[in-house]
């Protein structure tokens, strides 16, 4: 029998999809999951979005532009521009999402067996994206204790080797909902600077900010970063366009951008109905987003209250995107979400939970916590905890 590549052996699983089998087998006995596990918002996308695409006239999907559309990196820069961040098209490959942004960007900037630091718990498909490019992931960990906030400087520079190309983050975090400061972006681009690193920022969750004193600053509004800073952005949670897979890396580096260019030629071009989409989301009027964070607001503030009743259960305090992570009375969290999907049910409803040592790199750190996405409307956010409640009172592994 020919072998599989270690590599595709030794990717490692998704957390977030990992139990996937066990919560189908829960729905054909009739059981509603209700899902926290993904980041699959439930919100309509902007009605000028689907419109462009349902009214398209369109005979023939020809390939496009490998880099993206210039009409849709033109109104990704007036996007920007709104935020106070100075580009321009050619600074801009769109990509298949996030996903395809971030596996370029490592295949730019690490060869194999090179290092990326990466403060963690972080977004768990890092892992998956590193090892894919033969890269190894070095840690810094950051405390439940405290509220996941950036680790000393010391700790990360004590991380720097030889091998290191990259320090890696998303802002605000997704798992921990942390929201780095700019004070943190900026001195993380110092250590980019001083050490000849690339900086690399997942802002993806940029608009969802759930404390009016608080701003999002963007790793392009840090001074000094031009050769240094990678931006990876995306329309699937702002817009709730999850399945329209467009993305961006936005870089003013320009021998990066050209090199990014050469393997966005390997897949040829984004979609063209995708493209169409978010270019009409970009410029559908401001009121559609600022409704969009107040409902996620709403919804950290309603799960938030509803968890931290439950007898033993510690919660994490998000600042931005749309999770929070979960300190359980368990000690096996892991076991824990299993069990939900396969030994317990409460008027035939259960939820899917997402075990959070698969957030971290480093063994033995998260396996009582969970990562929790209020995506969800409030109603079903109430009634999840109701069953996380009862459940937790019924477990036997305690």
């Amino acid at each position: 029998m020919p072998a599989i590549s270690k590599k595709g052996k030794h990717l490692p699983e998704s957390p977030i999809r990992k139990l996937a089998h066990f919560a189908n087998q829960a729905k054909q006995k009739g059981i509603h999951v209700h899902h926290l596990n993904i980041g699959q918002p439930d919100i309509s996308a902007p009605k000028e979005a689907l419109d462009v695409v349902k009214n398209s006239t369109l005979k023939l999907l020809p390939y496009g532009s490998s880099e993206g559309s210039i009409s849709y990196r033109t109104s990704l820069v007036n996007y920007y521009a709104q935020n106070e961040i100075d580009i321009s098209p050619e600074d801009i490959i769109v990509t298949t999402g996030a996903s395809e942004a971030l596996s370029f960007t490592l295949n730019c900037v690490c060869d194999a067996g090179d290092e990326i630091i990466i403060p963690e718990p972080f977004y768990a498909n890092y892992n998956g994206f590193a090892a894919a490019a033969s890269v190894r992931v070095v840690p810094v960990i950051s405390h439940f204790e405290h509220q996941f906030k950036l680790p000393d400087l010391k700790e990360i520079e004590a991380k720097i080797s030889a091998k290191t190309r990259a320090i890696l983050l998303c802002n605000p975090n997704n798992p921990t909902g942390y929201l780095y400061t700019e004070k943190e972006i900026c001195a993380l681009g110092e250590i980019a600077v001083k050490y000849n690193l690339f900086f690399i920022i997942d802002e993806v969750y940029r608009e969802f900010i759930h404390n009016k004193e608080l701003k999002h600053f963007s790793v392009l509004q840090a001074k000094g970063l031009e050769d240094h800073a990678i931006m990876i952005d995306s329309v699937s949670k702002r817009f709730s366009m999850c399945g329209a897979r467009v993305g961006a890396m936005v870089s003013r580096n320009k021998e990066l951008i050209a090199t990014a260019l050469k393997f966005a030629h390997l897949r040829l071009s984004p979609p063209t109905y995708a493209l169409m989409a978010s270019e009409a989301a970009l410029n559908a009027p401001k009121e559609y987003l600022e409704k969009v964070i107040s409902k996620y607001t709403n919804r950290k503030e309603t799960l938030m209250k509803a968890l931290q009743k439950i007898k033993g259960v510690e919660v994490s305090n998000p600042t931005g995107s749309f999770y929070c992570m979960v300190a359980l009375p368990v000690k096996d969290a892991e076991d824990f979400s299993k069990w939900l999907l396969t030994d317990f049910n409460d008027k035939n409803e259960t939820v899917m939970l997402s075990p959070a040592a698969g957030f971290y790199s480093t063994p033995g750190y998260g396996v009582n916590q969970v990562r929790i996405g209020f995506v969800l409307n409030e109603k079903k956010l109430l009634r999840t905890a109701e069953i996380i409640e009862k459940a937790l009172e019924h477990y036997p592994n305690s």
